[in-house]
């Protein structure tokens, strides 16, 4: 029973790519002790000191010596500090959505609770305003001891400096009387002593300035205790800020309040219109009307709620996906031909070596003008506008931007599957295709019973190729297009210019990592799946 068990582990070890784990599993049944555990050194422990390495290079040796307009490289705690602000946002606006469609006594419960919260935060506020103060005031004080020396140096050399430029200057005019006409060599040796003092005063000039810039880097140095007093000072500022939304959404905005008010009004409206007459029952009709149509836009609306980096991801993976899939929809068959046909090769080799080095910004404005001109609005198009509507798809809302960066995607990344599935069919064993040819298989008897099964492992490493490049694709692509996903997030942040706005980029930088990584995993799973013992496409 254990013995199948460690087998079953050590499979899905082997088809999951996950190697590391494998002295960990034969470790604990024992096998080779001082291997399992070397192993485990190397493919483990090593990589896992390289990280802590390069976190404490990046935090003690690169972010603070790269210096910018926006700050320095964030170090890596503020990355994590602005990834839990941006995890924090959304979950605020998570709970403000849930707050706008609560009703009853739920809601009522809730209400409570959060005037419960808000009534205490004056006095948390006060406090970490009080704290933000108190340790202004002490690193006002620590920065100006710092600073006081420097600064009595610098009037010390200013003082001395004027002194010696007014004594030189008396002493210069009372030779330049003294000193015969024509060229000599009292003037010249005059001219020499000036041109000196000039050069000495320059010095002394720029020996003032650079102490004048320790004085300013002193004065713009962010002291890590102001910095940590504004963080809780935010934190706090921004949970009064999310409180008071939650009051007014569950107490006067939220939707099962503006369906009561709409209704009563609609009953007041109606009420009128019963007691008219003449042209009046007119005018008190269609202010039922429009009411009736206020009352259904309201039961139907749902809370306003801002992009979220989660959002973004999420469009991102889809957008991926779909041009991931175009792409394979492509490629799949014209490889196919190509391995099956060396004249359908030799035909589509020109447009292979032609189109394949194309950058993906050139391919992502005229994918913009097509699907703009085909799809002017996306709302109301009969084959996107649907999409709309479904229960899944329907937040995304996907419009022309959308399909113009998945279109990228598949132009940029269907070479690598095209090439590897040819590779592939035109690799199948001659021995097979005898064999087909002896039982009298017709074409798509031998295409879907022998050469696409023998191709498959070389068709998905295409696919796992093409997977890495769409994704890196997609980013650009969604940056220039302005289409909703990451590469959005990274422009706006970009252009928004606020102090946290580096450090979310950065927060960005891992996240694509993170989902290639995840991405380029499910791609090997199924690679392995699919792939013999041993064979190259296994790796």
């Amino acid at each position: 029973m254990l013995a199948s068990f460690k087998r079953f582990l050590l499979k899905v070890i082997d088809i999951t790519a996950l190697g590391f784990l494998e002295p960990f599993v034969r470790l604990a049944w024992g096998e080779e002790p001082k291997k399992q555990i070397k192993l485990i050194g190397q493919y483990t422990a090593i990589p896992i000191l390289a990280m802590i390495v390069f976190t404490l290079i990046w935090a003690f040796a690169v972010s603070p010596n790269i210096k910018t307009k926006s700050g320095e490289l964030p170090s890596p705690m503020v990355v994590w500090d602005s990834a839990m602000a941006l995890d924090q946002f959304a979950a605020y606006e998570n709970a403000k959505e849930q707050a706008y469609l609560a009703t009853g006594e739920e809601r009522e419960a809730w209400l409570a609770e959060i005037q419960a919260e808000l009534e205490a935060m004056p006095e948390k506020v006060e406090k970490t305003n009080q704290s933000l103060a108190d340790v202004r005031e002490q690193v006002k004080a620590d920065k100006d001891k710092l600073k006081a020396p420097l600064e009595e140096r610098v009037d010390e050399m200013k003082a001395k400096l004027d002194a010696d430029e007014d004594a030189k200057e008396a002493e210069f005019n009372a030779e330049g009387k003294a000193l015969p006409k024509g060229d000599n060599p009292d003037r010249r040796a005059y001219l020499d002593r000036l041109i000196a003092f000039n050069k000495e005063v320059d010095e002394r000039k720029e020996a003032i300035k650079e102490i004048e810039d320790k004085i300013k880097e002193i004065e713009d140095e962010k002291d890590a205790r102001e910095m940590n007093a504004l963080a809780r000072q935010t934190v706090v500022a921004e949970r009064e800020q999310y409180l008071k939304k939650m009051e007014e959404l569950l107490s006067d905005d939220g939707r099962e309040l503006k369906l009561a008010k709409d209704e009563a009004k609609l009953d007041e409206n109606m009420a009128a219109f019963y007691e008219s007459e003449g042209t009046a029952a007119y005018k008190a009709a269609k202010k039922v009307v429009l009411r009736e149509e206020r009352l259904a836009k309201t039961a139907e609306s749902e809370y306003a709620k801002p992009k979220t980096l989660y959002y973004q991801i999420r469009r991102s993976i889809l957008c991926v996906f779909v041009g991931f899939l175009l792409g394979s929809a492509i490629a799949i068959p014209i490889g196919v031909l190509c391995g099956l046909s060396s004249t359908f090769m030799a035909a589509m080799t020109p447009f292979i070596a032609l189109f394949k080095p194309v950058s993906p910004i050139v391919w992502l404005p005229i994918a913009l003008i097509v699907c703009s001109a085909l799809i002017p609005d996306a709302e109301s198009h009969w084959l996107i506008g649907p999409t709309w509507e479904m229960w899944f798809l329907g937040q995304y809302q996907i419009n022309p931007a959308f399909l113009a960066s998945a279109v990228t995607v598949a132009l940029c990344s269907l070479w690598a599957t095209m090439v590897n599935t040819a590779l592939g069919v035109a690799s199948v064993d001659k021995d097979h295709i005898n064999v087909a040819r002896v039982l009298r298989l017709g074409f798509f008897s031998r295409l879907f019973k022998i050469v696409l099964p023998s191709a498959l492992p070389l068709v998905f490493a295409g696919l796992r190729i093409s997977l890495g490049v769409g994704w890196m694709v997609l980013i650009a692509a969604e940056l220039l297009s302005s289409s909703e996903g990451i590469g959005k997030f990274v422009w706006d942040q970009f252009n928004n210019g606020a102090s946290d706005s580096f450090a979310k980029m950065m927060v960005v930088v891992f996240v694509v990592g993170i989902i290639g990584l995840f991405l380029d995993r499910i791609m090997i799973i199924f690679q392995r799946l699919v792939s013999f013992e041993g064979s190259v496409a296994a790796v």
